[in-house]
């Protein structure tokens, strides 16, 4: 389940917010204050932190920075804490939420830290789906390490924490790490931890995620983007069932069931030279492939009405049915972006929709259907050509802005999938997103994620 951390009294606002995210499954942290938030982030961790305006949120975010502690940080307040706000926000905090809360964007936040809560297990009725669920109650009991492989919004991380819930270890806790998300800097401190003076800006020790995990699982996400330097450290950890903090002058045993997810090909990594082959066979003991949307059609409208479900609750609306044409419209469609796709698309419609059910014009997709694509052009060297044409005259730069951030329009804001379509990695992708970003173009938001608001003063 996801943490959150809620810093501030619990018997206003906030503890509504507090409600709203233990309703959806997430296990709750709480601080009366900065001083003490940082304490338990340094020996818990959590996905998110809610800070109430009236507390100093930017020292909370600065401290964070100084100890390399990677956790979003939320600032929460009345609208008209505006003034306020808009320090936070200058200050480094992630986002604003504005109180009273509303579920449907505490949600988001959860989504957009990575750690979106799951408390239902895999919906499956697909055999294709259905058989490797069977491989996964095998796989549960044991203490095996476990690759879980398949292409970007496919449910790897449901999945994990499906194995998680079934297995042994359940009552402990789940950890996930995305170890695209991070620089190297951060991910080794992250995983690792740190012990006092460590670094500038260690001013006490800090538990590393192995350690938050003990007893437990821990979810290692995209972890073909890892570093190989730090891949020689996770291998280290797999055989020694020890870790090191940074500054540490002993190790520490640690009792963790390590899951990996990628949806990258890790043989043809190893063959590149990019992904150690050692520690791809300590990973591999045992691996599950995650079937992409397309080959698994019988799910499509059992996951469409699941989320039809959630997302009328979560937004207080009345649960409707998909009419016929909606239907056929999901079940034509390509699905590009996998489970992920269906669910935004999902959410969108049960917010447009109107009426007492929810039509085909409310289910906004990606790309055309497959029964409705056009078929190939009879002239192919003509468009070609035309494209050609049309950058000459054009920048280098601009023509990759354009290239960049079209993709990544069309992957739905996923990060992970355009790197993959422009063959790049994704701590390219990020740092030419910063850069348009501080240039004042949009960008597109992660799947989930609330657009950052913007307040008036």
């Amino acid at each position: 389940m996801a943490r959150l951390l809620i810093i501030g009294s619990l018997e206003g606002e906030l503890g509504a917010a507090a409600r709203v995210a233990i309703a959806r499954g997430a296990k709750l942290g709480h601080a009366e204050g900065v001083a003490a938030g940082l304490v338990r982030l340094r020996a818990e961790g959590a996905d998110l932190v809610l800070v109430d305006l009236r507390h100093d949120v930017v020292w909370l975010v600065q401290a964070l920075a100084a100890e390399r502690i990677a956790c979003p940080v939320v600032a929460c307040g009345r609208a008209e804490d505006a003034d306020a706000a808009v320090r936070a926000i200058e200050g480094g905090a992630r986002d604003f939420l504005p109180l009273p809360p509303d579920a449907d964007l505490i949600i988001a936040m959860l989504e957009a830290a990575g750690a979106a809560p799951q408390a239902e297990g895999p919906v499956a009725r697909d055999p294709a789906m259905l058989a490797m669920l069977a491989r996964a109650a095998q796989l549960a009991r044991a203490e095996a390490s476990v690759l879980l492989t398949g292409e970007s919004g496919t449910g790897k991380e449901v999945m994990a924490r499906h194995l998680h819930a079934s297995s042994r270890r359940g009552r402990g806790p789940f950890v996930a790490l995305n170890c695209a998300a991070l620089p190297e800097s951060l991910l080794e401190s992250e995983l690792f931890g740190h012990e006092k003076g460590a670094f500038s800006g260690a001013v006490a020790a800090r538990k590393g995620k192995f350690e938050q995990a003990e007893g437990g699982t821990l979810l290692l996400d995209e972890i073909g983007e890892m570093d190989p330097r730090l891949q020689a450290k996770i291998l280290r950890v797999i055989q020694e069932r020890e870790v090191d903090r940074l500054g540490g002058s002993a190790p520490l045993k640690v009792d963790v069931r390590l899951l990996a997810a990628t949806h990258r090909d890790l043989r043809a990594e190893v063959a590149a030279g990019r992904f150690r082959e050692d520690l791809y066979f300590r990973l591999n003991v045992v691996a599950l492939h995650i079937p992409a949307l397309r080959e698994r059609p019988a799910d499509i409208l059992p996951l469409a009405e699941h989320f039809c479900t959630r997302y009328a609750q979560v937004n207080g609306l009345p649960i409707r049915p998909l009419a016929p044409a909606a239907r056929h419209r999901l079940l034509a469609h390509a699905w590009p972006g996998n489970v992920r796709e269906l669910e935004n698309a999902i959410h969108r419609a049960v917010l447009l929709a109107e009426g007492p059910e929810i039509g085909p014009e409310a289910i906004e997709l990606s790309r055309p259907a497959l029964a409705s694509a056009t078929p190939a052009s009879t002239e192919p060297a003509a468009q070609p050509l035309r494209r050609v044409t049309g950058l000459v005259g054009r920048k280098v730069e601009e023509v990759e802005r354009e290239l960049i951030l079209e993709t990544l329009s069309h992957c739905l804001g996923n990060r992970t999938r355009a790197a993959e379509i422009l063959g790049i990695s994704i701590r390219t992708l990020r740092n030419k997103l910063g850069e348009y970003r501080t240039a004042g173009l949009a960008v597109t938001p992660a799947p989930g994620q609330a657009v950052p608001m913007h307040i008036a003063v």
